[in-house]
């Protein structure tokens, strides 16, 4: 008889990683079938796979308590590792109305009751759950289905607990996948499984770290399926894209992946300062470079438009192919094109340049070197927003050495840098893959394997 495993997506990301990667192909191959718990606006129909609508509701007075366990976490981290590191990752509290007000107080009110009870706040946020109708209807799909195990592909998503604990009490197998690199330090785990799938032995320590009521054998190290599809293109691909864009084998292209706008709230200044650079090289160096900008697939403002303008000589936009279905943060949907024209952007170009995220990787995928912006833009509130606080993040400490990547430490250096990543570009790719292989298990084209083969051994015991 065919096992079955429920596969919960409660955003894109998820979709990303385990309804465009080839996971489903290798589950199907082994007699696993696989249906998708669905609460994004996406027709899984499309790509042929079967689906469930997964609700999105969520009680208030669970939210309130998930605020307030999420910032007793990170104080206790703080506590234990003996850093204020950890409390960059609260987010301000905005009391410009009274309900906002009364949200703060009452959020208050509950980090002073739980303070030293971090378990029992979790305790309170199921209580409420079990009484909610998001679990009565989970409980019935789950019963309805009879799936072998229940799969969530990722460890934040509020509405995932309901289906978490409906699965609990009918004795089913529960598995969460930690989606980002950077998730486990910001206290984003909001749900408790069974077994836990991470990216690396890095990860793996870090979850034992902060959780300490995980065991190690609780962990499957499987990598990530978002590196994958730098491993899919061919030369067929290269050279449409190259078509698309007008792009000369003549022209060495400067990729400038921009960030989110709290990530990088400057970021088109940052922009601008790579343009001047580049024209500036063109002046005086024997390359004859342009720059191609891919911004932040979630970032839907007008902040770049005078950039692209004023350097339209040099500057390409490649827009990321997402889908925007509605207001809600789950219903802005990565396509299966938008993968497929990262990797190109990135093999096309000789030196991507990013403030600070995982840009890096996807750069060495294709033995591309990577520079990060390390300087702050002229007239920054420094109070709410610096460099430096980006750079001391917990996940930069897996750094193994500064040489990993290239660093922008003013707006002056910049182009002497860009040359230096064009001239030696061998230093810096292969620092950027032992920082690499600290981050994801290796080799980075297998992990949907790697993931398969786990979800295989949880329903054969």
């Amino acid at each position: 008889m065919n096992k079955k495993i429920l596969l919960i997506t409660p955003d894109g990301v998820g979709l990303k990683n385990f309804g465009y990667s080839e996971i489903t192909h290798f589950l199907d191959n082994e007699g696993i079938q696989v249906v998708f718990w669905n609460s994004t606006p996406f027709n899984f129909n499309k790509l042929g796979l079967t689906s469930i609508k997964l609700s999105n509701t969520f009680p208030s007075k669970a939210d309130l308590l998930k605020r307030a366990k999420i910032e007793i976490e990170l104080d206790d981290f703080s506590k234990r590792f003996r850093t204020d590191v950890f409390q960059t990752y609260k987010f301000p509290f905005k009391t410009r109305s009274l309900k906002a007000f009364i949200k703060k107080v009452v959020i208050g009110t509950y980090k002073l009751k739980y303070k030293n009870r971090r378990y029992k706040i979790q305790n309170q946020i199921n209580t409420i759950i079990l009484n909610s109708l998001a679990y009565k209807d989970a409980f019935k799909k789950l019963s309805d289905e009879k799936p072998d195990l229940l799969f969530c592909s990722n460890q934040r998503a509020s509405n995932c607990i309901a289906p978490i604990l409906a699965a609990k009490n009918l004795n089913i197998p529960t598995a969460c996948f930690i989606f980002s690199w950077d998730n486990l330090p910001k206290a984003t785990k909001i749900i408790d499984t069974d077994y836990y799938f991470v990216w690396s032995d890095f990860m793996k320590n870090e979850l034992l770290q902060y959780y300490q009521h995980i065991k190690e054998h609780q962990i499957k190290i499987v990598g990530t399926p978002q590196f994958e599809y730098h491993y899919a293109t061919n030369q067929s691909d290269l050279e449409a894209f190259r078509k698309k864009y007008n792009l000369s084998i003549d022209t060495k292209y400067i990729l400038f992946s921009g960030d989110d706008i709290t990530t990088s709230p400057k970021d088109e200044e940052f922009l601008e300062s790579v343009c001047q650079s580049i024209k500036e090289l063109n002046k005086r160096s024997a390359y004859k470079l342009r720059v191609l900008f891919r911004r932040c697939p979630v970032d839907f403002s007008n902040r770049y438009d005078e950039i692209l303008k004023i350097y339209s000589d040099i500057l390409i936009e490649v827009k990321p192919i997402w889908n925007k279905q509605g207001e809600m943060w789950n219903t802005v949907l990565p396509t299966k094109a938008d993968a497929k024209q990262l990797a190109l952007s990135i093999k096309v170009s000789d030196l991507v340049i990013n403030l600070g995220s995982s840009m890096v990787f996807d750069a060495v995928c294709h033995n591309k070197p990577c520079a990060y912006i390390n300087f702050n833009p002229k007239g920054i509130d420094l109070s709410k927003w610096s460099v430096k606080k980006i750079y001391n993040f917990i996940h930069f400490q897996s750094m193994p050495n500064k040489d990993a990547v290239i660093w922008l430490n003013s707006k002056e250096e910049i182009s002497d840098k860009i040359l230096e990543g064009l001239n030696n570009p061998k230093k810096y790719v292969e620092n950027a893959q032992k920082w690499f292989e600290v981050i994801n298990q290796q080799p980075a084209s297998q992990a949907s394997e790697r993931i398969v083969k786990a979800i295989n051994q949880i329903i054969s015991t």
